[in-house]
C-alpha cells in the first residue's frame, strides 16, 4: 500500500449506530451505505451480525447492493459471531470479517474474567478460524491503550502469523492524548517482528475530546488506516469523524502529507443523509458540516471575508460541500456586510442610508438571533420614510 494513502474505514453503521438515540432500520443502513459508497470510503463496517437479526441482515443487505467498497462484519473471538459474520458478509464482493477481544489487564479480570494466555489463545483461533472464510481478516485489541505493552506486542506478533492482514489497536475509552498515542503506534510496530507484515489501524474515542487529534497523531505514528464515523457519532461521545480527519489531511497536507479516496465534495450531503435518516441534528458550531462552519457574524471577520474568503476561511464551502458562506447579520455585524446584504437583495441606498440601516440593524439585533431579508427590506423602508419610526419601535419590542 501506498505510504502515504489512508484507509478510510468507516463505523457508522455499526460503531455509529450503537449510540443511543441513532439506531437506523435497516432500508435506512443500505441507503447509508449507498451514500458512503459514492462519497469513496474504503470500507463500511455494515454491523455486527451476531448482536441481532437486524444487524445480520443489514450486512446481508449492504453485502449485496453495495459493490466497490470492502464490507466488514464484527465478530468476538467465538466461534457463533465469526460463523455468523461469514453468513451475512456471503454475498459481498469484497468481505472483511472483523473479529475482537479486550486485552488489558482491567477487562481480562472485570469483563471476561479470563487469562492472558487464554487471550492469545482466543485471539489466535479467532483469526485462524476467521481465515478460513476470508483472506482479508481485521484483528482489535479491545482496550489497547490500556494494556500491558509487552502483553499486547505478543499478541499482535501471534494474529500476524495467522495471516492477519489488519491490526486495530484502539483507544477504546477515550484516554489517550495525541503525543502518548504517537509514541504507542512507534512503540509497538518497532517491537513486533511481524510489524511489516500487517497494516496498523486506530479507533479513537471522544471521551477527552481528541479523537480526531489522536487519529491524526496515530498516523504520523505509522497508521495507515482510520476508523471512523460520519458527524463522529458512536458510543458514549462518539468516534472520530470522518469529516474533520479528511479535511485536515487535506488542508494540512504541509504537516500531514497523507491523502484518502474521499470526494470531499460529498461530506455535507452525507452528514445531512445521516441526519435526516437518524432524526439527530449536528450541533451548530461542528466543524467542516455545521451550519455555523462558514458563518460571519462579526463585524471584522465580515469586512475581511468579503475582501478576500482566504482571511478567516481555510477552506472554501464548495470544498465540502456546504452551502456558499454566510454573513449573518446581527449586533455584531459591521456596515460592509449590512451594504452587502442589500445589494444582494437588490437593494441600492445612500451613504447616509445605510449609516441609519446599520444602526438599526444593531438595534434589532439586540432582540434577534439573526436578521433576514425581510427585516432589512422593513429598515430601509423606516429609514426612507421616518414617519415610521414608530412603528419600528413596536415592531422591535415584539419581535417583528
Amino acid at each position: 500500500m501506498d505510504s502515504g494513502r489512508i484507509v478510510i474505514f468507516d463505523t457508522t453503521l455499526r460503531d455509529g449506530e450503537q449510540a443511543p438515540g441513532f439506531t437506523m432500520d435497516v432500508p435506512d443502513k443500505v441507503t447509508m451505505a449507498r451514500a458512503l459508497d459514492v462519497l469513496g470510503v474504503d470500507i463500511i463496517e455494515a454491523g455486527f451480525p451476531i448482536a441481532s437479526a437486524a444487524d445480520a441482515e443489514a450486512v446481508t443487505q449492504v453485502s449485496r447492493e453495495v459493490r466497490r467498497p470492502v464490507i466488514a462484519a464484527l465478530a468476538r473471538c467465538r466461534i457463533e459471531d465469526i460463523e455468523e459474520a461469514a453468513r451475512a458478509l456471503a454475498g459481498a464482493d469484497r468481505k472483511r470479517i472483523h473479529t475482537f477481544i479486550a486485552t488489558s489487564d482491567l477487562h481480562l479480570t472485570r469483563k471476561l474474567r479470563i487469562t492472558r494466555d487464554a487471550c492469545l489463545e482466543a485471539a489466535v483461533n479467532g483469526v485462524r478460524l476467521a481465515r478460513r472464510f476470508t483472506d482479508d481478516v481485521e484483528f482489535s485489541a479491545e482496550d489497547a491503550t490500556r494494556t500491558d505493552p509487552d502483553f499486547l506486542c505478543r499478541v499482535i506478533e501471534a494474529v500476524v502469523r495467522e495471516g492477519c492482514r489488519t491490526v486495530n489497536l484502539p483507544d477504546t475509552v477515550g484516554y489517550s492524548t495525541p503525543d502518548e498515542i504517537r509514541s504507542f503506534f512507534e512503540d509497538i510496530r518497532g517491537r513486533v517482528p511481524n510489524a511489516d507484515q500487517t497494516v496498523f489501524s486506530a479507533h479513537c474515542h471522544d471521551d477527552l475530546g481528541l479523537a480526531v487529534a489522536n487519529s491524526l497523531a496515530a498516523i504520523q505514528g505509522g497508521v495507515r488506516q482510520v476508523e471512523c464515523t460520519i458527524n463522529g457519532i458512536g458510543e458514549r461521545a462518539g468516534n472520530a469523524s470522518v469529516e474533520e480527519i479528511v479535511m485536515a489531511l487535506s488542508v494540512r497536507r504541509d504537516r500531514l502529507p497523507y491523502c484518502t479516496g474521499i470526494d470531499t465534495t460529498g461530506l455535507y450531503a452525507t452528514s445531512q443523509l445521516l441526519t435526516r435518516l437518524t432524526n439527530e441534528p449536528v450541533q451548530a458550531n461542528k466543524a467542516i458540516v455545521g451550519r455555523n462552519a462558514f458563518a460571519h457574524e462579526a463585524g471584522i471577520h465580515q469586512d475581511g471575508v468579503l475582501k478576500d474568503p482566504t482571511t478567516y476561511e481555510i477552506m472554501r464551502p464548495q470544498d465540502v460541500g456546504q452551502p456558499a458562506g454566510r454573513l449573518v447579520l446581527g449586533r455584531h455585524s459591521g456596515r460592509h456586510a449590512v451594504q452587502q446584504r442589500l445589494e444582494a437583495i437588490g437593494l441600492t441606498i445612500t451613504a447616509a442610508e445605510l449609516e441609519q440601516a446599520y444602526h438599526a440593524v444593531i438595534s434589532l439585533g439586540e432582540h434577534r438571533k439573526a436578521i433576514g431579508d425581510g427585516d432589512l427590506r422593513r429598515i430601509v423602508e423606516r429609514v426612507r420614510c421616518p414617519g415610521t419610526a414608530a412603528a419600528e419601535t413596536v415592531g422591535s419590542r415584539r419581535g417583528v
